[in-house]
């Protein structure tokens, strides 16, 4: 139970890496604010936490500052702290370079980046007290500069960049901000590999160990380490769990 007692805000978490981490880190004790849009799955995967921890489920379009501002309040209203903040929430479009508009940039930004940043000014007074942890998501996209994604890759580079930011600002107050890079097998990468096999197979030969990340079991268990007492000497750090696809220097 590496997390026993712990209150953790998890973005994006009904579905895919964002439900990894919530029922990884749940099984290890956490007590877990789920945050969608998307309600019905939203409910599932608030079952699934609730049968390990207490749960709680936020339908809330965080592209909107305010909403922002009220979960954070309504989680330490509810457990009476926060320690864990996990900003995994992203949508974005693939466009050529010379095709991306300001929609595209605007979508990304808006669902990834400052969602990001208003979480983290909103979390840290408590983050503070509690000497917390953030855990923020970088991408190849960015680290490698992937074909069609602009919009994705900007947006993830501004949140690493804040990032290191914050991890110099804010860890002399004890709280750690570290960046997951992944690679995993989610229900939309299932759908493109059932509908490409072809190129889902020329993508996996290029992963040096041939497969794609579990949501829970890789992504989630890093992320547990991240948000345990394991890692307080780790600030500032993009991991990349993407099965050795790009080695940072």
């Amino acid at each position: 139970m590496k997390l026993k007692g712990k209150v953790a805000i998890i973005t994006g978490s009904a579905s895919g890496i964002g439900r990894g981490i919530a029922l990884a880190m749940a099984k290890e004790g956490a007590h877990i604010a789920i945050i969608d849009v998307n309600e019905e799955k939203g409910k599932a995967t608030l079952a699934e936490v609730n049968q390990f921890t207490e749960g709680l489920l936020f339908i809330k379009d965080i592209s909107v500052k305010e909403n922002v501002n009220e979960i954070v309040a309504a989680v330490v209203t509810r457990f009476g702290k926060l320690d864990i903040l996990v900003n995994n929430a992203h949508v974005s479009r693939q466009a050529l370079f010379t095709e991306t508009t300001q929609e595209h940039l605007d979508l990304s930004f808006g669902t990834g980046f400052y969602p990001t940043f208003h979480f983290m000014q909103a979390a840290y007074p408590e983050l503070k007290k509690t000497k917390g942890k953030v855990i923020n998501f970088a991408s190849g996209a960015g680290l490698d500069g992937q074909v069609t994604q602009t919009s994705y890759a900007a947006a993830k580079e501004a949140i690493r960049a804040i990032s290191r930011v914050a991890a110099n600002e804010w860890g002399p107050e004890g709280i750690n901000v570290n960046l997951i890079s992944p690679i995993a097998l989610t229900p939309g990468v299932e759908q493109w590999r059932d509908s490409a096999p072809q190129l889902y197979q020329e993508m996996l030969n290029k992963i040096p160990l041939r497969r794609l990340g579990d949501p829970e079991q890789d992504i989630g268990q890093v992320a547990v380490f991240l948000a345990s007492d394991a890692a307080n000497y780790i600030t500032g750090q993009t991991i990349m769990v993407d099965g050795g696809s790009i080695k940072l220097r």
